[in-house]
């Protein structure tokens, strides 16, 4: 079994992450787990709270932006597989902008989002290799890459 660097970015507002994190613990998978800030205040903050302050909320969130994606960057480019999130309830254009870098980088990409999201996500499902509902089908994706097996019924 190879160990693998998993990025699990986007939708921060439901514990999905721990679900796959959790799932994978229990499959005896050999995982590291990385992802962003999910840290509001902190991610909005870091620019500043680092680099000094701003007059503009624009060069305030400019600056985060700039160091957040550094750590975006860095985490996806040394990720084996990308798992993106989207919610349903916010936009989440920094998940579509990691959607895209992964894709681009030629990293698998899998995308997690509920089926009412089909149509309005077309283009980013069609960068990915998968497209799940659950975060429990991304455990068993993540199971069947790392070991090769299916869960077989019965």
């Amino acid at each position: 079994m190879q160990p693998l660097t998993v990025y699990l970015s986007g939708e921060i507002h439901t514990d999905w992450r721990t679900q796959v994190a959790r799932g994978a613990e229990a499959e005896g998978l050999d995982i590291e787990f990385t992802m962003p800030v999910t840290d509001h205040e902190a991610s909005d903050d870091c620019g500043v709270a680092i680099l000094g302050g701003e007059e503009t909320p624009f060069w305030k969130d400019h600056k985060g932006a700039k160091l957040n994606a550094i750590r975006t960057r860095t985490l996806i480019e040394s990720a084996d597989i990308v798992v993106v999130r989207f919610g349903d309830k916010y936009k989440q254009w920094n998940a579509a902008f990691d959607a895209g870098y992964a894709a681009a980088l030629n990293t698998p990409l899998i995308v997690l989002h509920d089926p009412a999201l089909t149509h309005a996500l077309k283009e980013v499902d069609a960068a990915s290799l998968a497209v799940a509902e659950t975060p429990a089908q991304v455990v068993e994706i993540l199971r069947y890459v790392q070991r090769g097996e299916l869960r077989r019924a019965g």
